[in-house]
């Protein structure tokens, strides 16, 4: 009964249109006050504990890193690598396009940001060149996904802190499937452009192309940094994040000069604008999580679906199916925050692994950023483009073909995601 009056008063507060982190403790604290054995006081504690979550301290750091390197001129440089790297390939503009999308992802760790930084200045270069606006637009909205599949991940930052895991597994995790995602995208641009007849680039000298990763050096270092400390012991992915934030702000005033010291008061207020938002998404929702736990609405409903006798695989495939229904109508972090809890010991009970688990979500984050109504790259690609939602909605169709077949092989395919922890940190 507790369980059926918490859901209820979730989903009827967010279709009466609460946001949904007030969806989200308002629901709990009614469940607790009205229905649970439960006391106040210990949702007062929960919502402290919160506060001090170290995993979740890496939040407003990445935040910073990532609006550093988006108002600076990371993505210039890197768009220019990928060109001189790529861009003599058949599609080579839109093929450097994603190379310079997975690049820029492993430095912010933000999906619309990727769309942005990056897209803001290959559509129209793309259109200039020959390609069909719709067709540049779809292209960048699908590979701005790479912003939360390749580490480092905000999204996986909250997954990580909601079940417990490690984050350097999860980090690790992403590696090899940020990277097959990306090459499938590439492949998917080659055959497509075949019918588009557009005359490659003139193929750069390696001069050209060492010049052009010279000057993108410092902000690939970035990904070295935090992942070398990470996996090399010399800091932990929190410290990791506060290294990346003072390295990114380092870079962007002294060595790139992109932006002054007039410009960090928008940067900052910008980054804490989000790092509240999230937090408060957060704090709520770790509050949901501690009455499904108080409650064991998990454990009863793992007991009851091993009871049915259902397989793993058919236990993965009623998992997409509800991620993917949920990705359009809710954003990542929250689908993350609601939904982890109740997976993951289901998942932990069948034999699934934690970060095989996260990785599935994390994947199907990626396509609810690319599908209606509240796609948010959608909306970000519609802003950076000029086109209307309808028409930057219609472009990514064909797109989403790719990333479902990718969520396939992510979901039955264990090995891709677990090969590289398992290498680094031993079976878990």
């Amino acid at each position: 009964m507790n369980t059926l009056i918490l859901f209820t008063c979730l989903f009827l507060f967010m279709a009466i249109g609460m946001p949904v982190a007030i969806s989200l403790g308002f629901a709990s604290v009614l469940t607790i006050f009205f229905f649970s054995q439960d006391s106040l006081a210990s949702m007062t504690i929960k919502m402290f504990e919160t506060s001090e979550h170290y995993t979740l301290m890496a939040i407003p750091f990445f935040v910073l890193a990532g609006n550093l390197m988006s108002t600076g001129g990371v993505a210039k440089r890197m768009v220019r690598f990928a060109m001189a790297a790529v861009g003599h390939l058949r599609g080579g503009m839109a093929i450097a396009s994603i190379l310079a999308c997975m690049l820029f992802a492993a430095v912010s760790g933000s999906s619309p940001a990727t769309v942005v930084a990056i897209g803001s200045i290959v559509i129209a270069g793309m259109v200039k060149n020959g390609y069909p606006k719709e067709f540049a637009a779809g292209v960048i909205c699908t590979a701005g996904t790479l912003g939360i599949l390749i580490p480092p991940s905000i999204v996986m930052v909250v997954y990580a802190a909601v079940t417990e895991v490690s984050v350097g597994r999860m980090f690790m995790a992403g590696v090899i499937p940020g990277l097959l995602l990306s090459l499938m995208l590439m492949v998917a641009v080659w055959w497509r452009t075949d019918k588009l007849n557009i005359a490659p680039a003139i193929k750069a000298s390696k001069r050209e192309v060492l010049v052009a990763l010279r000057d993108s050096f410092w902000g690939l270092a970035l990904l070295v940094i935090i992942m070398g400390g990470i996996y090399g012991g010399v800091f932990t992915p929190t410290e990791a994040a506060a290294v990346s934030a003072v390295y990114a702000l380092f870079i962007a005033l002294f060595v790139y000069k992109d932006i002054g010291l007039r410009d960090l008061p928008a940067v900052f207020l910008d980054s804490a604008k989000t790092t509240v938002m999230l937090m408060f998404i957060v704090a709520n929702a770790l509050l949901f999580a501690h009455v499904l736990t108080t409650e064991r609405i998990p454990q009863v409903m793992a007991e009851q679906i091993l009871a049915m006798g259902m397989s793993p695989w058919m236990f993965l495939l009623v998992v997409n199916v509800i991620l993917l229904v949920a990705g359009n109508f809710m954003e990542p972090t929250g689908i993350i925050l609601i939904l982890a809890p109740i997976l993951f010991p289901i998942a932990t009970k069948l034999g699934i692994d934690p970060i095989h688990l996260g990785i599935i979500m994390v994947v199907n984050m990626e396509i609810g950023m690319v599908t209606p109504p509240v796609g948010l790259n959608l909306f970000v690609t519609s802003g950076v483009s000029g086109l209307s939602l309808v028409k930057v909605t219609r472009s990514v169709l064909p797109w989403l073909l790719v990333l479902l077949t990718f969520l396939m092989i992510i979901t039955y395919v264990p090995w891709i995601s677990l090969v590289l922890p398992n290498m680094i940190f031993g079976a878990a």
